[in-house]
This record gives structure tokens, sequence and C-alpha cells, in this order.
């Protein structure tokens, strides 16, 4: 039996991969060059080199824009991050990171947006959203692993070793725009660890010190 092949509609947009992906690093690199005040359609247009009406094909403002790039920024598949100890998912953790924060681009949009989201309520939902996300998945795949192989005890708590781990290098590289060396990262994940088993061993006695005050019925 032969089968028709369905031909989309008359006079329907196809929107061509292409030229999504040309809108997107345009964005990215106006992003970096302007700032969110500064950003505008035109200007992304023209950097693509596509038409306002293809932009606005896909996109209903450039707030929809950026928006829709941070969100499928904080989607992307985690790195892997299995190297068989706390120590060295941590340590590649913190690489992964400084090379994400230190990239030219980066360094200049992230600051920008989370100085835009103290003005605009839904960029700061949508940051808070994507990030929080996506460091909920990174903390819960190392302490989990942690857990299993034995090096934290159950119950540590990923969003505090998230903290420990992301922010010294976010304050380096974001705020302070301090170089980190290969070296310096090693022994950050030295203290970073030494730090994550002191706070999860306390608050495991915690728990258990309140189960035994109140036991269970």
């Amino acid at each position: 039996m032969k089968t028709e092949k369905r031909r989309a509609p008359a006079g329907a947009a196809v929107l061509r991969d292409d030229i999504t992906s040309a809108i997107r690093r345009a964005v990215m690199r106006e992003l970096a060059q302007v700032g969110y005040g500064r950003l505008s359609i035109e200007a992304i247009a023209r950097r693509a080199g596509v038409s306002k009406t293809a932009i606005y094909r896909r996109w209903r403002s450039k707030l929809e824009l950026v928006l829709d790039m941070v969100t499928a920024v904080a989607g992307r598949k985690l790195p892997l991050l299995d190297t068989g100890s706390l120590h060295g998912d941590v340590q590649l953790l913190l690489m992964v990171a400084s090379a994400a924060l230190g990239h030219p681009l980066a360094s200049q949009i992230i600051p920008d947006l989370l100085a835009e989201a103290a003005r605009n309520p839904q960029i700061a939902e949508t940051l808070q959203r994507a990030l929080r996300d996506y460091q909920n998945r990174i903390g819960e795949l190392v302490v989990g692993q942690a857990v299993a192989r034995g090096e934290l005890p159950r119950g540590a708590d990923p969003s505090i070793a998230i903290d420990l781990i992301v922010g010294p290098v976010y304050w380096r590289l974001a705020i302070s725009r301090t170089p980190l060396e290969a070296a310096q990262l090693a022994d950050m994940a030295t203290a970073i660890v030494a730090a994550l088993r002191v706070t999860c061993s306390g608050l495991a006695d915690q728990v258990s010190a309140a189960s035994d005050i109140h036991p269970s019925t």
C-alpha cells in the first residue's frame, strides 16, 4: 500500500533550524557586547543576517527570546561527573564551571542578566528557576554518587553541596574576576570536600540525636 507524504498547509511558515541557530548566536554576541538594556531586535537581525520577521516568527519580543535562550542553556545535558571519587567529581565540576564562567561571552552576559533580574521580575523568575533546577540536578548527582560510595553519610544535602562547590568559582570569576589556575582548582576541591564531609557528618549527627530524643512510633 502506497502512503502519501503529508504536505505542510499552504502558507505555513517553515522555521529553518540553521536560521534559528544563527539568531541564537547573534543574541549571545549582542548581549555580551551591549547588554540586555540596549539589546534590540534590529541589531540581532543584522548580526544574524536575517530579517526581523524571521525573529518575530519564533519569538514575540526580545524578552521572550532571552528567556528562551536562558531556559535552553540551563536544560542542556549534564556533563559526565563520575570519576570514581568525591574529590575527583568536585574537581571536574570546578573545571567545568570555571571554563563556563570564564568564557568571554558568559563572563559578560551572566553579570548583566543578574543585574537586569533585579529590575525585571520575569527575568528574575526564569533565571532562578533555571539555575535552581540545574544546580539541583548536579548536586543530587554528585552527592548521590558520594553517598553510594560511602564517602558521605545518607541525608547529605545536595543544595549545600552545590553552594560550596559553585560559590567559590562564581565569586572568583564573575565577581572579583580573578583567574583560576589548575593547581588552585585542585586545592579548592580538597577544601570543598573537607567542608562537605564535616558539614554532612554534623548534620547526620544532629538527625541521629533528634531521632534518639524523639523516636518514631
